[in-house]
């Protein structure tokens, strides 16, 4: 047998690997408004905390039942007024609670980007 047939079927001592490590999974997680799945980094988590307070997780890493809202405007819109968000997180959101996170809202770009411009 050939050197160059030994190492064609992958066994032995002179067995190559391929180069190079698999690319790394990016974990998604979908939009409760409009229910787009996106890079988990792309989406802003809220979270109920174990007080049933409902706040903005930014690091992602807060305990409490999370969900997930797009960075525009629109989603959270829809999030609050259709309750998405109550539905999701598994809570009745306070009427101060939603004022504040529509105030949030408030200052999201309202709709994304026009395809191949990002902000």
């Amino acid at each position: 047998m050939s050197p160059s047939a030994a190492t064609s079927r992958g066994s032995g001592a002179g067995a190559t690997r391929r180069s190079g490590a698999r690319p790394r999974r990016v974990p998604e997680r979908s939009c409760v408004a409009c229910r787009q799945a996106r890079p988990k980094r792309e989406l802003i988590r809220l979270v109920r905390s174990v007080e049933g307070a409902v706040e903005l997780d930014p690091s992602g890493k807060k305990a409490g039942r999370g969900a997930y809202l797009c960075r525009y405007g629109d989603c959270w819109e829809r999030g609050l007024t259709r309750r998405a968000l109550d539905q999701a997180l598994k809570t009745q959101i306070t009427p101060e609670n939603r004022q504040a996170l529509a105030n949030f809202a408030a200052q999201l770009p309202r709709t994304p980007p026009p395809e191949g411009q990002e902000t």
